[in-house]
Formats: structure tokens, sequence, C-alpha cells
């Protein structure tokens, strides 16, 4: 009894805090007051069809998100950025999701923007919009409260290579690249991809990787800290499967636990110190005294 009346005032409690963090996470960087035109840039997207985002969501909370346009070396088309969006929105929703792979169909990641879109918004505005939207799906990308990894095989470049800074943790295959080619492009990031890879490898290795366009393979990846383990296999359904066990040491547990875990460490990560502590405090009052905590003391584990 004691533990149904714990377990149903910690519910209520849980239900006003989850709902303000929620609103935290999906609050978008810009909105009308930056020149942000949403509605108009979704629309000129819309033109410029062609691939797909595809999520399924395991059972064991895993997602796995597909890029799929494998002629076009997965290209981002138009309508696969709005996709994407349309992903990310669906995985806020994931109450039971705890971690999440980003990966590239047929054997390789993905080669930025479909250049067909790219030169029919050339504009400076639409460009800028373009940005925004981008922008603010990555952002919540990274917000998620799943613990996400980018598999890379094949190439990742240009808004690719931007993607991969927007998971958590990078995993290679032998033979992969990652690559900044923005400057070949007379361009910069602007998917959010300079401000992430500072925070990743440090200003120094972000300034070299940029200024350069270097190709950093696998190797070169785990010593910058860019990636975190180089898989033994180059095929992408044993890449996958390898990427999947990687991630599942980190997912093991109730999902209210690690996405508490995540969200912890993205507070710490985004906020000035003391936003980051209160907003830890919240955090950890949504799963103290909740059933993995309750289970936990009835169990009295002695931690070897």
């Amino acid at each position: 009894l004691f533990l149904e009346m714990a377990i149903s005032l910690w519910k209520n409690l849980l239900q006003t805090t989850k709902g303000r963090i929620l609103q935290q996470r999906r609050v978008s960087l810009y909105n009308g007051a930056h020149g942000y035109e949403e509605e108009l840039i979704k629309k000129k997207l819309q033109q410029f069809a062609g691939g797909s985002i595809n999520l399924s969501k395991e059972d064991n909370g895993i997602g796995i998100l597909t890029l799929n346009n494998p002629k076009l070396m997965n290209a981002f088309t138009g309508t696969m950025m709005l996709e994407l969006q349309e992903r990310v929105t669906e995985l806020e929703y994931w109450n039971s999701g705890k971690g999440l792979i980003i990966y590239g169909a047929g054997n390789t990641f993905c080669s930025g923007s479909d250049l067909n879109a790219v030169k029919a918004i050339s504009n400076s505005q639409d460009g800028m919009n373009m940005c925004m939207f981008m922008q603010n799906t990555l952002t919540r990308l990274m917000r998620l409260p799943l613990i996400s990894v980018a598999l890379v095989q094949g190439k990742a470049v240009g808004g690719g290579a931007e993607l991969t800074t927007a998971c958590d943790f990078r995993l290679m295959t032998p033979g992969s690249e990652i690559r900044f080619v923005h400057k070949h492009m007379g361009l910069v990031p602007g998917w959010g991809g300079a401000a992430r890879l500072v925070q990743i490898v440090g200003s120094r290795a972000a300034l070299r990787l940029l200024s350069g366009a270097v190709r950093v393979d696998p190797e070169r990846a785990l010593r910058l800290g860019l990636s975190e383990e180089t898989l033994s296999s180059s095929d992408e359904t044993e890449a996958l499967e390898e990427a999947c066990a990687w991630l599942s040491q980190y997912t093991e547990g109730p999902a209210s636990v690690i996405q508490a875990v995540k969200k912890v460490v993205t507070a710490g990560r985004e906020l000035p110190l003391e936003a980051a502590l209160r907003t830890e405090k919240d955090i950890f009052g949504t799963v103290w005294g909740g059933p993995a905590n309750l289970q936990a003391l009835v169990k009295r584990p002695k931690h070897k």
C-alpha cells in the first residue's frame, strides 16, 4: 500500500515537472522575431522531393533513424529536411525511448544538402531561413532525452558531417570519413555544426578541421575524441548490429532513468551553472521516489 501511495504521489509531481522540462526542450532557437519565416521555407523545401527519413522504434527502447536517398549518397532533399523535423517531433513524444542510432542507407552516411535544392534557394533570405530551420531541428535532435549515436559508414560530408555532431556519440566503420567540406563550397557550416564541433573537439582542432577541410578517418577521429570507437565491420547489417550492442550498454534500465541521465547532461552542457543545478534538482525530483528508485531500495543492492 505504501508503495502504491508513493508511486501515485510521485506521478502527480512528475507530470508538472515533465511538462516544464518538455517545454524547455521544444523551444526553437529562432522565431518570427529573428526574421524566421518557417511556413515560407517549408513551402519552398516541399518543392524539392526525393528520398525519405525512416524511423523504426524497437521494443528495446532503441530507435533507428535511416537517411534514405542512396542514389545521391543520402543527400538531404527539401522533403527530407521536412521529414527530419517530423521524426524529431515523433521522438520527443516517445516516452519509452532510451536510445537512437542514425545511419545512412546503402553503406554511406550523408553527403549534405542536395545541390538542386541549394541552387534553387540561393538568395540570402531563403538561405538564412533554411539555416534556421535546420538549426532548430538539429538542436531539438540533440536535446532529445535519448542517448544518440551517429553510425558513420562511407562518407559524412558537409551537412552530413554537421549531422554527426548533433548526436551524443559517433561510431565509425573501417574506411569511413567525416569531412567538413564547407570551405570548398565557399561556405561555413550553417546547421550548427561549427558550434557543436568546438564543444566536441575544442576550438583549435575545430579550426583545423574547418579551415583545412580535413578528411577525418576513423583513427584520427579517435585521437580527436570525435569518435568513440571504430567498429570491426563495414557491412551495413553487421555494423548496425555492432552499433546497437555498443549503445545497449548505456541504455540498460528503465526509460525514465535513462532519459533523466541524458537531461541532466544536456542541462550541464547548455546552461549556466546555477540554471543547470536547478534543472538537475527538478529532474532529480522526477526519479526520486519513483518506481525504479523504490524497487532499488527494496532490493537494497550492495555496490560491488
